[in-house]
Parts: structure tokens; sequence; C-alpha cells
């Protein structure tokens, strides 16, 4: 076995799983000497399960290769807010330091059925709110770009560990951006799907359409292949429906490029760092190579970050009642705010937010009958130093809470539309940057070939994976 199998695409690594070449338990081996070898600069894996991983790769291999599962034993990590049976699950919460949970949650069945093996859990903030990956169970999660910087959140930990090659999928969720920030900081490719599209749960907040489940992987044809295994119907999730007849990494096979792009640097309402601007706007370029149309326009998402925060905050109420009443002390203050915000809201405000939520959707719908595509920045910053908490101003745009300078990924979380982060450039320091794909509901097809043809236009994907910069050395 090659000592670089880590190097490997996800879909490179599972034809060779299949065809025999390599086995799962290889597969395992050599993960776990990636994450030996540079986990210890970006702290991203703080959770190994490999006794575990081994012990159902043996039992795959009594299958024949061709009856193991799209993934075939492709080890993969998952998010720490997800449930795995027998495996310590945190949530990134002290309450929760030494929790073992007796069964996995959907998403982590549906990815064990179709052959993966779950090697590692994935650092996120408590209880996966922040977009800056730190907590006190584990520390924090840095960018393997730069360790000095952060990795986002609060998909953080599983961002880090695709860059760096120590796994070739790993899960992640997003409610403001989670999939996509950190995809956009580690220069990774994050999808947030439609709401229902990757089923989830079960949990309290089952009937919230802001909160999904999705993949992150190097490059966009292992995106396509992990969302046709976490995609489909799950009766147990209520938003749920079947999978596409036509698997997602089918689609991308004769790829079909968009007719007319809506590019907008910051849909209208977002500060937005000049360089990401300059760098996202430079990045269209692509696409009109293509003979795309791109114009210079944005949806009205007037309300969008007003009703983003009430139902955020409805849903933090929905989550976490229980644990409040015997745990309120060893919460961070962010979600303690998030929480408070809840209980303060009025029938009247979430009504509000509710009729907000459905107007942004039509003059969504209305935008999606001229355009095939919004493309923007995926974060208004780039990476920022590991210390901060969060972004507290961009230019003379000062916020009052945690949650603000993601605006553009949040106001996206509201439409119900699925959005993808792809890598795009560097700033002038090394930096990486993002761009955000945004398509009609329940347009993941038409989204992964739109992006897998700008991935191949700007070659970035070709990068990974890299070894952790440390700027002191």
């Amino acid at each position: 076995m090659s000592d670089d199998l880590y190097r490997l695409t996800a879909c490179d690594t599972i034809a060779r799983l299949k065809a025999g070449d390599i086995t799962p338990l290889d597969a395992i081996d050599a993960a776990l000497a990636r994450i030996e070898a540079v986990d210890g600069w970006v702290n991203a894996l703080p959770t190994l399960a490999p006794d575990r991983a081994r012990d159902r790769a043996r039992r795959l291999m009594d299958r024949p290769p061709a009856a193991r599962g799209l993934l075939a034993g492709l080890p993969v990590a998952i998010k720490d807010l997800n449930p795995v049976a027998g495996v310590r699950t945190t949530y990134g919460s002290p309450i929760y330091a030494d929790h073992v949970p007796a069964e996995s949650d959907i998403a982590v069945l549906r990815i064990e059925t179709a052959g993966g093996i779950v090697l590692a859990k994935s650092n996120t903030p408590e209880f996966g709110a922040g977009g800056q990956t730190f907590n006190e169970v584990f520390g924090a999660t840095r960018n393997p770009w730069n360790t000095a910087l952060t990795c986002a959140g609060s998909s953080g930990g599983a961002a880090a560990a695709l860059a760096t090659g120590q796994v070739w999928l790993a899960h992640g969720s997003d409610l403001g951006g989670s999939l996509r920030t950190p995809g956009a900081f580690c220069s990774v490719v994050g999808l947030r799907p439609s709401p229902g599209r990757v089923p989830r749960g079960p949990s309290d907040g089952s009937f919230n359409y802001l909160a999904v489940n999705g993949p992150m992987a190097r490059n966009v044809a292992d995106v396509a292949l992990f969302l046709d295994v976490m995609a489909g119907l799950d009766p147990r999730d209520p938003l749920s429906w079947p999978a596409p007849a036509t698997p997602y990494r089918e689609a991308l096979a004769a790829p079909v490029a968009p007719r007319r792009i809506a590019f907008s640097p910051d849909l209208g309402f977002m500060p937005v760092d000049p360089q990401v601007r300059g760098i996202c706007a430079r990045a269209m370029i692509h696409f009109e190579n293509m003979g795309v149309s791109v114009e210079e326009h944005a949806p009205d998402f007037s309300g969008a970050m007003e009703a983003f925060h009430t139902l955020r905050a409805a849903l933090f109420v929905t989550e976490h009642a229980e644990r409040m009443k015997a745990h309120r002390d060893k919460f961070k203050p962010e979600i303690l705010w998030n929480y408070d915000k809840g209980l303060a809201l009025t029938a009247a405000e979430i009504a509000q937010a509710e009729c907000a939520r459905t107007a942004i959707f039509q003059r969504m719908a209305a935008f999606f009958a001229e355009f095939d595509l919004l493309a923007c920045p995926t974060a208004a910053v780039p990476p920022y130093p590991i210390e901060q908490r969060y972004v507290d101003r961009i230019g003379d745009t000062q916020f009052d809470n945690y949650v603000d300078w993601m605006g553009l990924q949040c106001a996206v979380s509201v439409t119900s539309s699925p959005a993808i982060s792809i890598p795009c450039g560097f700033t002038e320091d090394g930096r990486p940057v993002g761009l955000q794909l945004v398509a009609r509901p329940r347009g993941e097809a038409e989204l992964l070939q739109a992006a897998v043809l700008f991935e191949e236009a700007a070659g970035l994907h070709s990068l990974l994976p890299i070894d952790p910069r440390d700027p002191a050395s």
C-alpha cells in the first residue's frame, strides 16, 4: 500500500476498495497514520474510534467488494453533534464530556449502511453554536493554511481534517453557515442541502427548516458521492423525501453550464472585506469563459436577518429547554443569549418571522424564474485570529452579537435553497476565500454541475491535501 493513499480523492479511493486493490483496513491504517502525523497541529479529530472501525471493516470484508455499499469501507469523520453508538459524543459541551450514546442517529446509520466506517468525531463549538470552532472539552481547531487562524465553524473540525488529508469525506451540519463557512476558510467544498434532502434526527426540532445535515469533501465529485449516500426518505424525519432518480454523482458525468448567473458582492445589505469582494468578483470570469451570462444583481433579502434571528432563537428554546433547567451554569454566554432571546419572543414576533420567511421564499422563486444561480462570497471576511471568538466589526459596521458577521450565509439559510461553498482564491497573505453558489430549492443537481465546472476551471482543488502551516516556523 502506498504511503500517500491519503492524497487520493474519495472517489478514487473507493474505486480501489471496490477493485480489491486495497482493503478497508488499509484505508483505516492510512487515515490513522495521517491523523497521527498532522492532527496535533490543528486539533480537528479529537475523538478516534479505531477498534470499532476495524471491527466494522472486518465484518464488511466478509462480503465481496461489490456488495459493500456505495462507500465500500471508506473511513469517514462524523461531526461531534451527531450520536455514534459506542463512541464518545460530547456535542462540544462539558455537560456531555463523558457521554457515550447507545444508538446512532439517522445520518450515521445511513452512512454506515452505505459502507462508510466511522473512524473519528470532528470538533465543533458547543452545540454547534458559532462560527469559530472551540469548546471547553477539546479546545480550539486551527486553520491548516495558517495555524494562527480559525477554521471557522461549526463544522470546523470536519473542514480542517479534510484539508490536511486525515479523512476523505466528512459529515457536517449547517444552521447559519456551518458547512459553508469552514469550507471557505479551509479551501474545501461544503454543501448545505435543501431542508429535507438529507434526513436528520430524531430530535425535538424535527420540523425546523433552518438546520440541515450535509457533506464536505476536498472536491465537488466527492461531495456529490457523499450526498448520494446521505440523501433519501426516512420515516423518522417528517421533512425528508426520496432520493432523486438520477444519482448526483451521475449528474456530474456530463455537467451542463448554467445560462445566467446573478453575482452580488454583498447581497445588498452586508459589509464585505474588500479583498474578499475582489477575489469573488474576479472568480466569476471562469463562468463567463464558459459562455455563461453573469450580471450583478441580487434578490431582495430585506427582513432575512431579522427572521433568521427569531427562528434561530425559537429553535434554541426547543432544543435546550430541558438542559437549561439542570445545567444553565455550564452553557457558554453566546448560547445563553440565544436561549434567553427565544424565551422573550412573543407570538407576534414568531408570526412576523414566518411571514417574512415566506415573502423571501416567494421573492427567490421570482428570482430563479430569471436566473439559474445566485453567486456571492461565502463569508464576508477571510479567516481571522484563533483567539478571536467572533467577528465584531467589518469596516465601519459594528456587530453586537456573534451571528451577524455571517449574514451572507444566514440570509441564504432562510430561503430553503441549497448552497455550496467552492474555493475561489486567496488573499494577499494566503488566507482562503470561498464563493457561495445558491440554486433553486431542491436544485442540488444543477448546483453541483455548476460547481464542478467552476472547480475544473479554477483548479484550486489540486492544492489539497496540505500539511498544516505554522506561521511561526
